[in-house]
């Protein structure tokens, strides 16, 4: 993909045994510079809510965007060294958010706070993708998964001890430091943990993205640490019930089903993939015996048998919320303003800024989101951005795959590809995570000559 591939130099090692390592050039400064700023980022979208809730509770709201300077940062500096360039897809979207921006004003709710907080989507966070995408290289995104794996260990014990305190203990404070708790209705009197996130969506994400470097990493056992790998295992099937998270559960099968692919092009792995089987029964059965394992899978069962009675089984589930809202959203465009009512107010910040009221009170499925705020021309164009970028990437992965056995790129798009159609980037986790994974399976598709450049 084009607008990913680095023609900038990079920054090289001096191998010369004896010799001492050169000045570093302007060039080569800029990319490490840019290197550090993108893992910042994602260390904050990892840990934006723990600020929030546990260190620096009295600035919660300003933390809300603590992500952001970064993001503009990366991008003055990625502009004036070269590694962000034009391409449709930014094009398109930088004008559909300048237009988007001046209709807020003059047809929309024409609160310039609400609609500055709805363009930073498009300006601030949409071209991160494209930056991680020329900046990083396949050693990065790699390290980027093993980080995450080992996060997820802790993550796991985390939620098991929110799910099992009362929602006025310390580990489920919310944002507002009350006696709410962050936690989110589940089953059985147990409420859905949010981890460091300050909303349960973040932990379901987090533990998302993390599965599909589980899975990749057992097609990939060299570069990895066997005992890493099998502690963020049980870290990532222990997560499944205590999670309490439908979504969780969805976003693990359709993992699976990609991995399945993989399977299909190397056998080889049947074997690998059969002991690995053998060894999830193993944990299963002794986590069963586990009475918070247990008690978890309990709720988890009532969730999705109480919803499933109300949605029509677990097909209705599935075709309902994901593809019957979406066609549902664009049916309905005909019942909001052409250029809609006004960027940022389907936000849960945006709709407190303007109404004193929050949450998502355009919806919280991001397609009705997007043309409630912009109308079916805007919306609908950022929409279709997002579906073909999205499409793209996972063409150029399955190429991947099948060409060069390559199965990074492929597992990257078991989750990132509905994070880009639909993610709900109205909310912060879900933007942050659409924007990584987007920007992580773009790097993981550079040619191997770039692949191959030092860092």
């Amino acid at each position: 993909m084009k607008e990913f591939n680095s023609a900038v130099p990079l920054e090289q090692k001096s191998t010369a045994p004896g010799v001492h390592s050169r000045r570093l050039t302007k060039q080569e400064k800029t990319h490490i510079f840019l290197k550090r700023g993108i893992w910042l980022y994602y260390i904050l979208l990892i840990f934006e809510g723990a600020l929030r809730k546990w260190v620096l509770p009295g600035l919660a709201t300003p933390l809300l965007v603590i992500r952001d300077p970064v993001a503009i940062v990366l991008i003055v500096v990625a502009i004036n060294s070269g590694y962000l360039k034009t391409s449709v897809f930014l094009t398109s979207t930088l004008i559909i958010g300048a237009v988007g921006f001046i209709t807020a004003l003059l047809f929309g709710h024409g609160n310039v706070v609400v609609a500055v907080y709805g363009l930073r989507i498009f300006v601030v966070h949409f071209p991160l993708i494209f930056i991680i995408g020329r900046v990083f290289n396949r050693e990065d995104v790699i390290k980027i998964g093993k980080f995450t794996l080992w996060l997820s260990i802790p993550m796991a014990i985390l939620i098991v001890l929110q799910l099992h305190s009362p929602q006025s203990a310390w580990v489920n404070h919310s944002v507002n430091s009350d006696s709410i708790g962050a936690g989110f209705q589940g089953a059985l009197g147990l409420y859905r943990p949010p981890g460091t996130f300050s909303f349960t969506i973040g932990n379901t994400l987090f533990f998302g993205f993390a599965g599909a470097y589980v899975l990749y990493f057992w097609f990939s056992l060299k570069e990895i640490k066997l005992a890493l790998l099998i502690c963020a295992t049980i870290a990532l099937i222990t997560s499944l019930p205590v999670s309490i998270s439908r979504t969780l559960i969805f976003q693990t099968g359709i993992t699976i089903l990609f991995a399945l692919v993989i399977l299909a092009k190397r056998p080889k792995y049947i074997k690998t993939v059969l002991l690995g089987g053998l060894g999830v029964v193993i944990v299963l059965a002794i986590l069963s015996s586990l009475s918070f394992f247990s008690t978890a899978s309990d709720a988890l069962t009532t969730r999705f048998s109480t919803a499933s009675k109300s949605e029509g089984g677990v097909e209705g589930t599935i075709v309902g919320r994901f593809l019957g809202l979406m066609s549902k959203a664009i049916g309905n465009a005909a019942n909001h303003p052409f250029w809609g009512l006004g960027m940022g107010l389907g936000t849960s910040a945006g709709a407190k800024i303007a109404t004193g009221n929050a949450g998502f009170q355009l919806g919280e499925i991001e397609w009705a989101r997007l043309i409630a705020e912009m109308g079916i021309l805007l919306g609908g164009g950022f929409i279709v951005v997002r579906v073909t970028l999205a499409i793209r990437l996972t063409s150029l992965s399955f190429k991947k795959l099948f060409k060069d056995s390559d199965p990074l790129p492929w597992m990257l798009v078991s989750f990132g590809f509905l994070q880009i159609v639909q993610g709900q980037w109205g909310q912060p986790a879900e933007l942050g995570f659409g924007i990584i994974a987007g920007g992580l399976l773009a790097a993981s598709l550079k040619s191997r000559r770039a692949n191959r450049q030092k860092n």
